[in-house]
């Protein structure tokens, strides 16, 4: 009997071991479920309605691979993806340079950095949407204060909306602003963890504020930098509150990214396949451009470690 007592008790340690060890799993399981809900069934739903023939919204059957046959020989797609690779890398660049130069000067001990600090964030605290409209109006030729300020400086105001140049400009001011305010957060972040010894260990050196966040701020935030980076990058391409409420694409395409494409090309055009193949192809490509920014991650961590 007590033998017996004893294997009751042992299984039902085991019992509990087994179960403590998994708890973190059910603890996680509803949210799991709820992701996989409300993202692995549209993303399935997007395969299957790429390889299928939609006309007036309907579906006709089972079409294989034409639709992506057809993005890839559609020249507006690739006009597309060139002028939302080209904002993106204006943007991200000057969303960067702005967002670390932030994120360096706040890391001092600065008097008002906390109002400085939560006045700077309050762009990307903003509906998307919102923000459209308000730089709208700032850009409107009527009402709006860019051509006013054109006006006193004496020169002639430009309708910023209504030439492709200056709209597309346009809306790269606008990410700039509502975005920069991420990367700061991200990097102030990441160099108020910083080992302080190799940073002031420069300074007593006698190295310039110059030399020192080169030689080694920079170095040592790397990681975090390029997580920045990536997160603006990934968002940037999918950019169409701004655009959709500023210009809708033009004048012509000259602000047509591809997540303003893809719409047109489903709910203006009624081409469900066509478009559901256009933004799997992106995922694709994104998907391509995560893995390969993750090993670079992973390999400047390392590089920091040992910088540290």
């Amino acid at each position: 009997m007590a033998g017996e007592a004893i294997s009751v008790q042992g299984r039902a340690r085991v019992a509990e071991r087994a179960i403590a060890a998994g708890s973190p799993y059910l603890l996680i399981a509803p949210a799991l479920l709820f992701m996989a809900a409300v993202s692995v069934y549209p993303l399935f739903y997007g395969v299957r309605a790429s390889l299928a023939e939609y006309k007036y919204g309907r579906e006709l059957g089972f079409q294989g691979l034409d639709n992506y046959r057809r993005v890839l020989a559609d020249d507006v797609f690739w006009q597309a993806m060139y002028v939302t690779l080209r904002f993106v890398l204006i943007a991200v660049t000057l969303e960067t340079i702005l967002g670390v130069a932030l994120a360096v000067l706040l890391s001092r001990d600065l008097r008002f950095a906390g109002l400085i600090r939560t006045g700077l964030i309050i762009p990307m605290t903003v509906a998307p949407v919102v923000v459209g409209i308000v730089w709208r109006l700032i850009y409107a030729s009527d009402v709006g204060i860019v051509n006013p300020l054109f006006r006193v400086a004496g020169l002639t105001p430009p309708d910023v909306l209504s030439h492709g140049t200056s709209a597309f400009l346009g809306l790269v001011a606008v990410d700039v602003w509502e975005w920069t305010p991420l990367i700061m957060l991200i990097v102030l972040a990441g160099l108020h963890g910083l080992p302080r010894e190799p940073i002031e260990g420069a300074r007593v050196d006698g190295a310039s504020e110059l030399r020192v966040f080169f030689d080694h701020t920079l170095p040592l935030v790397r990681p975090v930098l390029l997580v920045a980076i990536i997160l603006r990058t990934i968002d940037a391409i999918g950019t169409f509150d701004q655009v959709f409420v500023l210009t809708k694409g033009g004048p012509g395409t000259s602000t047509q990214l591809i997540a303003i494409y893809g719409y047109n090309t489903a709910f203006r055009f009624s081409q469900y396949g066509q478009a559901s193949a256009m933004m799997l192809l992106v995922l694709v490509g994104m998907s391509v451009l995560l893995v390969a920014a993750i090993r670079t991650i992973r390999g400047a961590a390392k590089k920091a470690t040992g910088a540290a």
